[in-house]
């Protein structure tokens, strides 16, 4: 309870900066914690490689034979 009597006595700007700071680390914290938990597998990339692979693989080969 004595850190709230601490924030109580403090000025209005200093609690505006303690705020501030607060919400600062805390969004940080969030956008780094969610970057690393999405950013260990990356499967839509490996999709797009295998569908890109896929497609130059049929380039080669027409799929619909010509009547010519």
């Amino acid at each position: 309870m004595a850190g709230v009597l601490g924030f109580a006595s403090l000025p209005p700007k200093a609690k505006n900066f303690v705020v501030a700071g607060g919400l600062t680390a805390f969004v940080f914290g969030t956008y780094f914690y969610t970057m690393r938990a999405v950013g260990g597998t990356d499967e839509l990339q490996v999709a797009i490689d295998k569908f890109e692979a896929d497609k130059s693989k049929q380039e080669g080969e027409p799929s619909v034979p010509s009547k010519v």
